[in-house]
């Protein structure tokens, strides 16, 4: 639940070391704060309030009652609503100017390409796809903030001077709730998705390649490797996203730049014990698979809260500093139990679990160190158990340069917004979550903006973005386009050549 606006952030600031953010002040400027409220950024002055603001608040709420759910947003790989969601996203991006496809993974793509240009292309994106029961601004905000700034761009008359392609691409699937496997979409599009992808099937049986076939999709591996991007042809790709955290609410900034993404396992641990009744199986004589599975979890909590306590010596737990280990998250997301009856005890559990580290030595060592300790746990109970390693991603780091374009765009923005003081100051963060940038990555250098967010309350239907905050981001992306991708300035022989420059 999200926290009323009455509560304070104060209370988020001592999370700060922990959440590991590096902030930039150059100056005690910045931010009309009173009271408990967030500050809203009121007015116009010529800031394309009515695309930035008003028309992209109304397109995220229109694209979140697109939904396959009855009363809760859900938006998975390929399904109805999804197919519903990409006509609409078409659309405005054909009314931002763009020339609009889809590829053969189901992404969708608004492109505008220069007359003659050689340049390599700027690309813009997130995730259409959602989690289960979610909210509006996950992975939309960055698809509609992207479409937004191009239009502004058109109807300014500037679009037509870009000498470099921008892309927006709305990736098809990013969260992996269907198939229970992570960047579908920029996988494509970065060229790292294997051929065995077309046979993973979902909980009901079908299979990535059916459900490509069922939308009329080629489904084969030649046509999923056609929508891989020339390394070449890319310059770089840049995602806006909400932050997902409470970092910078707790800091008053509506803007953060991203210093890199965290690297993230996810296993799979399965609990084999002996299904009898609740009635008469001695509790001596018993080998359930429940009791060992909570057991099993409550290491796992112990050994990411206090790790140096659990480690074993030859796994070089005294290498860690503090700071390495501050990002350190665990987490068991779903379990399973078999029959599933209150009267029985269980014959089998399975339940998963989610670990990410912004250093990778420390997340590989706590992956060893569990699978370890299961092993242990389970011997003492007698039951069986193994561990599937389901994904693991390394961390991924930012581009400097891109991220110090990045921070000068959302700093120009924030000192240029109505009701804000001069900012000197830049929010630099590095993301707990996993994003399509990760898989990016593989293709081009990349960079991140974080938008704040309520509570730093995501994956839930009380995620909450300040319409104002939209309105920063897609400003900052206008900036950003136009310094990325804008002709470059003439060369000034002398100061009166620069007064000329000055003028135009």
């Amino acid at each position: 639940m999200a926290p009323s606006s009455s509560r304070p952030t104060s209370h988020l600031l001592p999370l700060l070391p922990t959440l590991l953010v590096s902030v930039l002040l150059a100056s005690a400027a910045g931010g009309n704060w009173s009271g408990n409220e967030l500050p809203e950024l009121g007015g116009d002055d010529g800031l394309h309030r009515e695309i930035l603001r008003d028309e992209t608040v109304l397109r995220l709420a229109e694209l979140g009652k697109i939904s396959d759910g009855e009363g809760y947003l859900e938006r998975t790989f390929l399904s109805p609503a999804s197919i519903r969601a990409t006509a609409v996203i078409i659309s405005w991006m054909k009314d931002a100017g763009l020339t609009t496809w889809v590829d053969q993974m189901g992404n969708i793509h608004g492109r505008f390409e220069p007359a003659n240009s050689t340049k390599e292309a700027l690309l813009i994106g997130s995730h259409m796809d959602t989690v289960i029961d979610a909210g509006i601004y996950d992975g939309s905000l960055g698809i509609i903030c992207a479409i937004s700034a191009l239009k502004v761009l058109k109807v300014t008359g500037k679009l037509q001077r870009l000498t470099r392609p921008v892309e927006v691409i709305a990736f098809s699937d990013e969260e992996g709730v269907r198939f229970q496997t992570t960047f579908l979409g920029s996988a494509a599009v970065a060229g790292t998705l294997p051929e065995s992808i077309l046979q993973v099937s979902d909980k009901s049986g079908t299979t990535v390649q059916d459900v490509l076939k069922m939308n009329s999709f080629e489904a084969t591996a030649t046509a999923i490797s056609q929508t891989r991007y020339n390394p070449e042809s890319v310059g770089s790709y840049v995602e806006v996203h909400i932050e997902q955290g409470p970092v910078l609410e707790a800091l008053r900034y509506p803007l953060g730049v991203v210093k890199g993404i965290a690297g993230q396992t996810r296993l799979k641990v399965i609990v084999d014990g002996s299904q009898g009744h609740a009635g008469t199986v001695p509790m001596k004589l018993r080998r359930d698979p429940m009791v060992a599975a909570a057991e099993l979890v409550v290491t796992l909590e112990r050994l990411c809260k206090e790790p140096n306590k659990l480690l074993a010596y030859d796994e070089e737990c005294s290498c860690f500093t503090e700071e390495s280990l501050a990002g350190l998250v665990c987490t068991v997301g779903e379990l399973l139990t078999w029959p599933s009856a209150s009267n029985v005890i269980p014959g089998q559990v399975n339940f998963t679990v989610d670990i990410r580290a912004m250093d990778d030595k420390v997340r590989e060592t706590i992956v060893t160190s569990f699978s370890r300790l299961v092993l242990q746990r389970c011997d003492d109970r007698l039951v069986d158990c193994r561990v599937e390693h389901k994904h693991s991603a390394p961390a991924t780091p930012c581009d400097p340069e891109l991220t110090s374009q990045l921070k000068r765009a959302a700093r120009s923005t924030v000192s240029a917004m109505p009701g804000r003081a001069a900012a000197a100051e830049t929010a630099v963060l590095m993301s707990g979550a996993g994003h399509d940038a990760m898989a990016m990555a593989k293709l081009t250098k990349v960079g991140m903006v974080f938008v704040r967010c309520r509570g730093g309350v995501s994956h839930s239907p009380e995620e909450s973005v300040m319409d104002d905050d939209v309105w920063a981001a897609g400003l900052a992306l206008v900036n950003f386009i136009e310094q990325a991708a804008a002709p470059e300035p003439p060369v000034v022989a002398d100061e009166q050549d620069a007064a000329a420059v000055a003028e135009l």
